[in-house]
């Protein structure tokens, strides 16, 4: 599609400008999500025409105009073409989920992330997942694993919502929790010691979250699913730069703990990764 899209757009589109048309969109469920630049925009109805040729079951391109701001992890959406609406059915792993892309944070990038994870969860975990948005992580772990509860904590009323219906429609009562507020207040009053595993899918915060990431797991330990953004030139490791900034901040709780993995998840920039850890956490 990265090279069609550009094909598409050359009959329309002076050569010279072809260069400034992002390659990369999101597609959430019916809805396109793309990025203009300045000297793209102009061409925003011809962008949003190519898509809807080649994806025959999109009814509405967005256009992000601005980047993720606020507690919540919001992007500022405009309307291009189609139907004017932000709300949709996105399917990902045989599951369902309800969401408002103006109201809650959702990235498609990620189901290979989700799946990976899933797949890690051994038969009858507790898991609690700190920064739950509309429940992905949490009801693809339930659905594709025999985990036997997963405590969904999110602090947006408008995704905690969301959570509570892909509960409903994926049918996972009684194995994903949803729980409004702030993870650390959540934790401290009713999850103490209770997880063997916890996932921190929130970059901007996950670093200063690590005490309640402990806190919540069992005595015996467990693992953390740790996630950053970070920003590596080209003879610098990513990778290696998040593993230091987390292991100097799990020494200072004096955890007792190894990362066998870290991994690129996606590249979010120039020089820009989204990197995850697996952090295996020994009993002290």
């Amino acid at each position: 599609m990265k090279r069609r899209l550009r094909k598409i757009l050359s009959d329309n589109i002076p050569c010279e400008d072809l260069p400034n048309i992002h390659n990369s969109y999101d597609v959430v469920g019916d809805i396109a999500v793309i990025r203009l630049t300045k000297a793209s925009s102009k061409y925003n109805q011809a962008i949003a025409g190519a898509i809807l040729e080649v994806h025959k079951s999109i009814k509405t391109v967005l256009a992000q105009t601005g980047p993720v701001h606020g507690a919540f992890r919001l992007r500022r959406l405009e309307q291009v073409a189609g139907e004017n609406k932000t709300t949709t059915i996105h399917k990902e792993s045989g599951c369902l989920f309800n969401v408002d892309i103006e109201k809650c944070y959702f990235s498609p990038r990620l189901f290979h992330e989700r799946m990976r994870i899933a797949k890690l969860v051994k038969t009858g975990e507790v898991v609690v997942n700190m920064f739950a948005g509309v429940g992905c992580f949490s009801i693809i772990i339930a659905t594709c694993s025999h985990a036997k509860k997963v405590y969904s904590i999110d602090v947006n009323p408008a995704a905690v919502r969301h959570m509570q219906e892909n509960v409903r429609i994926n049918r996972v009562y009684g194995k994903v929790f949803p729980m409004f507020g702030d993870a650390k207040e959540i934790i401290e009053k009713k999850l103490r010691r209770v997880a063997g595993r916890v996932l921190m899918p929130l970059p901007e915060k996950a670093l200063e979250y690590f005490p309640y990431a402990l806190l919540a797991l069992k005595e015996a330990g467990g693992w953390i699913h740790y996630y950053d953004f970070e920003h590596a030139r080209k003879k610098e490791n990513p990778i290696e730069k998040v593993k230091l900034k987390a292991t100097k901040k799990l020494e200072s709780l004096n955890a007792k703990f190894e990362i066998p993995l870290g991994r690129v998840v996606r590249k979010t920039g120039p020089n820009w990764h989204q990197i995850a850890l697996d952090i295996n956490v020994r009993p002290t």
